[in-house]
């Protein structure tokens, strides 16, 4: 909503000296979040005067048309004499009022004017349109043509109000009324501590039968119907000079007198208006619900086809209009300016259901500035004043006679009210506001307060929004300022803190940023195209998905069964913003349905559900199993002085997987396996001893070719997944530091020649169980293959290291612990010493 301080001032006696940032200043202090204040005209300088059009002289030879035009600007220039200009617009003609810029002024922008040579002529000044003076869209993108009763020599700037502080305000869905001078109005003077000029405070004639027929067929979706009709208007009266101001600083554009006044009603008062030309409506008006396939051709010229639950506006014909959305063209006020006229209005002010005109704009996407407030709620009881307005205009405008007739047709209903005891808000807040500030301040929103130690609060009509009493506890906490609200923090209970599996989880992901991988949060959405492009078989339990009634996205309508398609989208969109080495991870709920989940009932929301409820819901609900995952692309060790640096491969992303496994204590066994979206030859299962048992509890490698090629990926990507909840149930007890021995360590070297397909894990683990207790690790340093191993095999260096809790062991004793590892190597893999 964007309010020209200028228009404010008519409804509250602001003091002279303050400023627009001085109003946002208050109106942030009560809740309003004022975003910006424009300062229009700010750099402007004059002279800038209406000047009358004496001779137009056309400039030929040139590639675009231009004239030379002699205006009389009064004494304005210091002479008298006619100012000679060269302009290049052609909507004005000899005679017409226009603005002139004469040289020493300065348009906004530091745009300096003085006389120069152009076209072989000298300018000696500018002809200006709106848009070199800043004033916004007028519909011509032309000269500025002034009516003809302006005075030549009269001072533009204050003419046109070309000066003045506007503020944008960004007015929530729960402050609707704000969509309106009337309501920003109503804030500043409880800002200010001032009185307010109700514009709505109307003489508004009753009812009568002799107004416009008007049948309602649906009294929920219209609860309140006014028509007004004024005839008579002058078909060339034009919008004045005020009146178009103001709603270009109000960020609308002047179309024509009739419809720029409704639209300034609307602003003004928050009630959106639509005008009828009286001789296109055809029987009574009617409100009632489409059938389903009508169609409708709106304002903007789009054929409609509407919905069974589409309200909309009637005449004998079928739908002229949809209601609180925007209007039917086969009844739109004619446009002068196309050689047109209505000389005869009916005005509609009507109060629509708010949920009804939401999801008609959504549903046909089309958003006004009518649907933006109804939906937000309107005043049903300013209507009346509404109306009143806008015949009040019309007949000083246009010259109109408003007809005795007033039509208003309304539902009964009677005022919301809500018991509150007097100290609620004391108790929100936990400040002692007492009694007669409550009331002080709820009677300042409109409230009628009536009780003492229970307070009955009769709602005003304007504010929908309030309907407990917490929201009447928020109007009176934030009147009296969020500021003075006492900063206290809670003192938790000792001995609480975080869950040992949250500390777990923690660590895990402390871990990998540790490792040099980058935490990237996903929305946990996925749709059945990037299931498709993983390469999963029909059958993969990754396909069952729980689907969202009402998803963010049309592609993506179904909770995440892995996190890596999100992780692989972050990945791609990196690479192709130039980040090429790149390591991401990401922790987070998946969404596994088992098939055993029940159906549940739609609960209630006034009251807390029962136990069972909350079981049943607890029932309907997929396991969730937490889960970590790595994509890694590009270098893993970036080339310097220090060395040639290495990429990134399917050995990092079972690092990853190590990494998390050591940090939860727990050992991973790692054997080869074909999983999608993993290539079949680089990719590794991940397995931990559980309930004695080996259990699977992720993957990790290279992706498939074919998947990179989907996806987009960079070349050789790698990936890893695995599941927190199995890791943490591994956990055997407290972590175990571990323990420094005070003997030495004899370390034993073996190189051993295996088949090519023999994983090094395999031998790995028979190294480990051959070894004994004395073994304290064992890694592999060295991959040897060539023509001394042998074609189809392979050299696997390993490291042991040897030690005894209780003594230095003997040269004998490491050597026998290290030839019976050899020797159930050998017996388990086929494995032969290297050099035997």
């Amino acid at each position: 909503m964007r309010v020209p301080l200028s228009w404010l001032r008519e409804y509250v006696d602001l003091p002279a000296t303050e400023t627009g940032r001085d109003v946002q200043a208050k109106l942030v202090a009560v809740g309003l979040e004022v975003e910006t204040v424009e300062q229009i005209g700010a750099g402007l300088k004059g002279p800038l005067v209406v000047g009358q059009v004496l001779t137009i002289e056309e400039l030929e030879g040139f590639k675009k048309p231009i004239r030379f035009c002699t205006v009389d600007v009064g004494s304005a220039n210091g002479t008298g004499e006619p100012q000679e200009i060269v302009c290049g617009a052609r909507n004005f003609a000899v005679g017409d009022k226009v603005v002139v810029v004469l040289p020493g002024a300065v348009l906004p922008g530091d745009f300096a004017i003085a006389a120069r040579k152009t076209y072989g002529r000298t300018s000696h000044g500018m002809i200006c349109s709106t848009d070199e003076l800043g004033m916004g869209d007028d519909g011509t993108h032309g000269i500025i043509v002034l009516p003809p009763e302006h005075e030549v020599g009269t001072d533009a700037i204050e003419l046109l109000e070309l000066v003045d502080e506007v503020l944008d305000i960004a007015v929530t869905p729960d402050r609707g009324y704000c969509l309106s001078m009337r309501g920003v109005a109503r804030e500043t003077a409880i800002a200010y501590g001032l009185p307010l000029r109700d514009p709505a405070l109307l003489d508004v004639p009753a009812p009568n039968a002799f107004g416009y027929p008007v049948k309602i067929a649906d009294p929920i979706g219209c609860d309140r119907f006014t028509a007004r009709t004024v005839v008579g208007l002058e078909p060339e009266a034009r919008s004045p000079i005020w009146l178009q101001r103001r709603l270009q600083k109000a960020g609308m554009r002047p179309i024509s007198l009739a419809v720029d006044i409704t639209n300034y009603v609307m602003l003004e008062l928050g009630q959106p208006l639509h005008a009828y030309d009286r001789t296109c409506v055809e029987g009574p008006i009617g409100v009632r619900r489409a059938q389903q396939g009508e169609k409708l051709t709106t304002l903007d010229g789009a054929v409609r086809v509407l919905d069974a639950e589409d309200l909309v506006i009637t005449d004998d014909r079928g739908p002229i209009g949809l209601a609180g959305v925007m209007g039917g063209a086969n009844t739109e006020i004619a446009d002068v300016r196309n050689g047109e006229n209505t000389t005869e209005i009916v005005i509609e002010a009507a109060h629509f259901d708010a949920i009804s005109i939401a999801r008609t704009a959504r549903r046909h996407k089309l958003a006004s500035e009518a649907s933006k407030r109804f939906e937000r709620g309107v005043d049903p009881q300013a209507a009346a004043a509404a109306a009143q307005r806008t015949v009040d205009l019309l007949v000083l405008l246009a010259g109109g006679t408003a007809e005795a007739g007033v039509t208003e047709v309304t539902a009964p209903s009677a005022p919301r009210t809500i018991a509150m005891p007097a100290d609620h808000p004391d108790r929100v807040a936990g400040v002692g506001y007492g009694r007669e500030t409550v009331v002080r301040r709820l009677q300042q929103v409109g409230c009628d307060v009536y009780g003492q130690d229970e307070l009955l609060v009769t709602v005003p009509s304007w504010r929908p929004d309030l309907s407990e009493p917490n929201d009447l506890a928020e109007e009176v906490i934030r009147l009296e300022g969020y500021e003075n609200l006492p900063s206290t923090l809670p003192t938790p209970p000792s001995g609480r803190g975080l869950t040992d599996r949250q500390r777990l989880h923690r660590r895990f992901g402390r871990a990998l940023a540790g490792a040099g991988y980058v935490e990237a949060l996903n929305y946990p959405f996925i749709g059945d195209a990037v299931l498709d492009q993983l390469g999963l078989d029909a059958d993969d339990a990754r396909r069952r998905t729980v689907k969202l009634v009402n998803p963010l996205s049309d592609e993506e309508p179904a909770l995440r069964t892995t996190l890596l398609p999100g992780l692989l989208g972050a990945l791609r969109r990196n690479d192709g913003r130039g980040s090429h080495d790149l390591a991401l991870f990401e922790t987070g709920l998946v969404f596994r349905p088992t098939g055993d989940e029940t159906q549940t009932e739609r609960l209630t929301v006034d009251r807390r559900p029962t136990d069972d409820e909350i079981a049943g819901l607890n029932a309907a609900l997929p396991r969730q199993p937490r889960r970590a995952a790595v994509v890694l692309a590009g270098a893993r060790e970036q080339a310097s002085w220090w060395g040639k640096g290495r990429p990134a491969d399917w050995a990092d992303s079972i690092e990853a997987a190590r990494t998390i496994a050591r940090e939860a204590g727990v050992e991973l066994i790692v054997r080869g396996d074909q999983h999608a979206p993993w290539h079949p030859g680089r990719c590794a299962a991940l397995f931990v001893t559980l309930g004695g048992e080996e259990t699977l509890v992720g993957h990790a490698g290279e992706l498939h070719p074919r998947v990179i090629k989907e996806l987009h990926l960079p070349e050789r990507t790698c990936a890893m997944e695995i599941e927190l909840d199995l890791l943490e149930q591994a956990v055997d007890g407290a972590l175990q530091a571990p323990r420094i021995s005070t003997f030495p360590v004899a370390t034993q070297d073996v190189a051993l020649i295996v088949a090519q397909d023999v994983p090094a894990t395999t031998v790995e683990e028979a190294l480990r169980a051959g070894a004994g207790q004395l073994l304290e690790s064992l890694r592999l340093f060295d991959v040897f293959t060539g023509e001394q191993i042998g074609e189809g095999k392979k050299s696997l260096a390993y490291a042991l290291r040897f030690r005894a809790p209780d003594r230095t062991l003997t040269v004998d004793e490491a050597t026998a612990a290290r030839d019976a590892a050899v020797a159930l190597a050998a017996e388990r893999t086929g494995a032969v010493l290297r050099g035997a």
